[in-house]
Parts: structure tokens; sequence; C-alpha cells
């Protein structure tokens, strides 16, 4: 297996950041097997969704119905409402695995792997990058 973090920057805001070029880069010319994509924070998750035509902006409006900002969360450290980043993870998973053809991620037409996080608290974050060869 071969396995790489590379760091992502996505600032201070919720945001859905589109980390696929990152993932197309590291399994070029991989051959056929599996990339799993794991992000090893507690606020943080990943998302196969369309990106760029509104979709990731209304994950963000789900996540703030589901998961409001608010002081319903026991879990009280970092910034208000802060416990709800910590709940995400529970509704968007922090992996994902997919399948690679040929060194080529096997996503749909208008399929992105996406790394959802709703924490301003940490303006950086780490993404896993395993490919498993087939």
């Amino acid at each position: 297996m071969r396995s790489e973090l590379i760091t992502v920057r996505t600032g201070s805001r919720p945001t859905v950041r589109d980390i696929t070029a990152e993932a197309e880069q590291f399994v070029a010319g991989c051959g056929d097997g599996l990339l799993h994509v794991f992000v090893p924070h507690a606020t943080a998750g990943v998302a196969i969704i369309e990106t760029g035509a509104g979709s990731d902006d209304d994950l963000l409006t789900a996540l703030d119905a589901v998961l409001p900002t608010d002081e319903r969360w026991r879990h009280r450290h970092g910034s208000p409402g802060h416990g709800r980043d910590h709940v995400l993870p529970a509704f968007v998973a922090p992996y994902a695995t997919l399948p690679v053809l040929g060194g080529r991620l096997a996503l749909g037409t208008w399929q992105s792997i996406c790394l959802v996080d709703t924490n301003g608290d940490n303006p950086t974050r780490q993404v896993r990058f395993s490919f498993l060869s087939g």
C-alpha cells in the first residue's frame, strides 16, 4: 500500500473543499486498485458530491439545519456551537473508498471528492490518501 498525507487549507468558515485534483495526482499511473481517502480529524468528513453548481453550499445549508450552531451541545470548548462539529463525522463520514482503473479515479461525471469542514477553529486539515493495488 502506498500512502501520503497532504495539508489542505480550509479557512475560518464552514467549507466544502474539492480535493479531486489532489487525489487524481496521487493515483496517476498507479494501475487498478482502490483509493482510500481519510481525514484524521474529529470534526471533518469526506463527501462525494457535485460541486460548482450549488450542491456544496446546499450541503452546508443542510448540515446547518440538522446540526445547528447553537448552545444545545454538551461538548462546549472552542467557538460557540462547536459541539456540532464533533457530531459532523456521524453524518459525513471521515473516509471514502473509490475505485481506480488504469491509474484514474472511476468517478461519475459530476462526482467530486470533497473535504467537509464546519470547524472554523482549525484553518488547516490533513487528508491521507492510501492506494491499495488490485
